[in-house]
């Protein structure tokens, strides 16, 4: 019986060194990490400046804007009550208001640069009243007195349309109700300005420019409040772009980072398990007796070397039996 020689086994290793391939893993590992990260700042600071734009500069100034409206309000009420009551404490209560007013505005103007051109125009109205305000102030020495049967016949329309809003009070809505009660306190007030403008040319020649001031501070106080609120919407909507946005950029990164994961996880076990597990397979067929093992090495990587130890070890041990056969 013939005996078939035994078909040498074949061992492969070639490669980069293996410190190599680590380093080159860890530095696109970190490649992609760095990107990540300098994203994740990016967006985290462009978040944090929307939402500290909205809540220091923003909404603050469409804020003081509104409170701007109601002290110009509360000013206009003392100024008439003055002018029917002529009070010490009406008139304090003006200049209160216009003080606050001129506090406020002087805020707005701090918080948002780009509104300092309305808070000038507001500013030279507000000096404007003043000054017409205390000129009629310094005018009026004596009280003028207004004839009462004309006090009383505005009281008495009054009352008889307050009546005439309470009788009708079932047919409407509690808003509509409330409306024309607003609308008929504000008729009221310039019925009662208008007969007293009857008998006192100072405040008829004063009334309508602080009429007309008052009305164009309370109109540039809207616009700055409306363009307050505007630019808070516009935030709140490039925040939600900036989310979108940072969403779509984490999918892609993410999407990246997995595939090369993947591809990872298929190169290095085909570069440097594989030659591991064939110099297993040699050193099991050297210790069962079959020392023909053929080593096909390329390079100087640590798989290499390794192998180039076991041809070396197998080869002595080979010339060792054949000695001792011999």
């Amino acid at each position: 019986m013939i005996r078939r020689p035994l078909k040498p086994f074949r061992v492969f290793a070639s490669g980069v060194s293996l410190r190599r391939r680590v380093a080159y893993s860890l530095a696109i590992v970190r490649l992609i990490l760095v990107p990540v990260v300098l994203l994740a700042i990016y967006y985290l600071f462009a978040m944090g400046q929307i939402v500290d734009r909205i809540v220091s500069v923003d909404a603050p100034v469409a804020t003081l804007a509104q409170r701007a409206s109601i002290e110009m309000l509360d000013a206009r009420r003392a100024e008439r009550n003055y002018f029917l009551l002529h009070t010490a404490q009406d008139l304090e209560a003006n200049r209160q208001a216009l003080s606050q007013l001129e506090q406020v505005i002087a805020t707005c103007g701090e918080l948002q640069p780009e509104e300092r051109p309305t808070v000038e125009k507001i500013q030279a109205l507000l000096k404007f009243y003043r000054r017409r305000f205390q000129d009629v102030i310094s005018q009026q020495r004596q009280p003028v007195q207004t004839p009462l049967e004309r006090i009383r016949g505005v009281v008495k329309a009054h009352q008889q349309a307050l009546n005439d809003i309470l009788k009708n009070a079932r047919k409407q809505s509690r808003s509509r109700l409330v409306e024309d009660l607003r609308s008929r306190v504000e008729a009221f007030d310039a019925q009662m300005i208008a007969a007293l403008e009857a008998d006192d040319p100072a405040v008829r020649l004063a009334t309508a420019d602080l009429r007309t001031s008052s009305d164009e501070i309370l109109r540039l106080a809207s616009d700055l409040e409306k363009r307050g609120w505007e630019r808070v919407q516009h935030n709140h909507e490039e925040a939600g772009m900036l989310v979108h946005r940072a969403e779509w950029v984490l999918i892609i990164v993410s999407s990246l980072t997995i595939l090369l994961s993947v591809w990872v996880s298929f190169t290095l076990p085909r570069a440097v398990v594989k030659p591991l597990a064939d110099l297993k397979a040699a050193v099991d067929h050297a210790a069962g007796g079959d020392y023909e093992i053929e080593f096909n090495l390329k390079g100087e990587a640590e798989v290499v070397q390794l192998a180039e130890s076991v041809k070396n070890l197998i080869a002595h041990v080979r010339e060792k039996k054949n000695h001792s056969g011999s």
